[in-house]
């Protein structure tokens, strides 16, 4: 517990390093843009489509009875935006956590090396196409699972806006996210934060050792994460500013994001150097 706050303490104090903020502007600009043109080519094709689902399937009449039953009828015109929402969501935060893995991890790794282990030996046990390859496989298992509880959350969303279930039904949003954003946050950026240092038997014996505290973290970043999808999700009239709001969720998503790959560099790095100290194979630390 002790090293899990230790590296909370470094991550927390070094983020705000201008070169650690450069880190979280780039993968902003690339998602940004890259979705911003998806969605001003698309956004009412995907709406339209989302409506005729709506008409045609059991799901879709459900939701506008339950919108009914609790005197919301004129905002039929928003299930839909509001599922485009949904489900645009989870796969531009899965597009910011892969950009910082791929793009901004390696870069966090390099400045804590030479700021705090410059004797850590580098042996080069994962790769960037293995870290691609890994994260995508990792996501895709993520945006999965996503996938198959997505309809329980459009099912309970109209009762969001009845005050005494809202209390009963927001902490059931919150958690399930999190424990998958945990999950898959702790999979893909323990891999990169020991990438360069750690060979594979190293990065899977640390892993396996401390799997608990990782998870930890990746949870802890996961309920962080939580935070700026709150923007749309309490507030259904947010959807008419969607692309406005997820360009600022997504710059949120990258500096969350690249605070946990300070984390999870700042634990890993000091749990390898204990691990090759203890087997007599690393200089011990000044």
């Amino acid at each position: 517990m002790n090293e899990l706050m230790r590296a909370f303490g470094r991550a927390l104090a070094g983020v705000l390093h201008p070169r650690v903020l450069w880190l979280t502007f780039l993968p902003f600009v690339i998602a940004s843009a890259g979705w911003g043109l998806f969605f001003w080519f698309t956004w009412q094709d995907l709406v339209g489509t989302a409506r005729g689902w709506l008409a045609g399937s059991t799901l879709g009449m459900a939701l506008y009875r339950a919108f009914d039953w609790v005197g919301l009828t004129n905002l039929h015109a928003v299930i839909a935006p509001l599922i485009v929402v949904a489900f645009s969501i989870p796969v531009i935060v899965s597009t910011v956590l892969l950009l910082i893995a791929t793009l901004s991890m390696p870069m966090v790794v390099r400045h804590l090396s030479a700021r705090r282990f410059p004797t850590l030996e580098a042996r080069h046990g994962g790769t960037w196409y293995g870290s691609l390859a890994y994260g995508i496989a990792t996501t895709l298992v993520c945006l999965l699972l996503i996938l198959l509880t997505l309809p329980l959350f459009v099912l309970l969303a109209p009762l969001l806006l009845i005050p005494p279930l809202f209390a009963l039904i927001s902490p059931l949003f919150a958690l399930i996210p999190t424990l998958l954003w945990g999950w898959l946050t702790y999979r893909v950026m323990t891999y990169d934060a020991l990438a360069l240092h750690a060979s594979r038997a190293e990065r899977i014996a640390l892993m396996r050792r401390h799997r608990v505290p990782l998870l930890a973290i990746g949870i802890a970043s996961g309920l962080m994460g939580t935070l700026p999808t709150l923007l749309w999700a309490w507030s259904l009239w947010l959807v008419v500013l969607f692309p406005v709001i997820a360009a600022v969720t997504i710059w949120m998503y990258a500096f969350i994001l690249v605070f946990s790959a300070l984390w999870f560099g700042h634990y890993c790095l000091e749990a390898l150097q204990a691990m090759r100290e203890e087997e007599g194979l690393q200089p011990s630390r000044s």
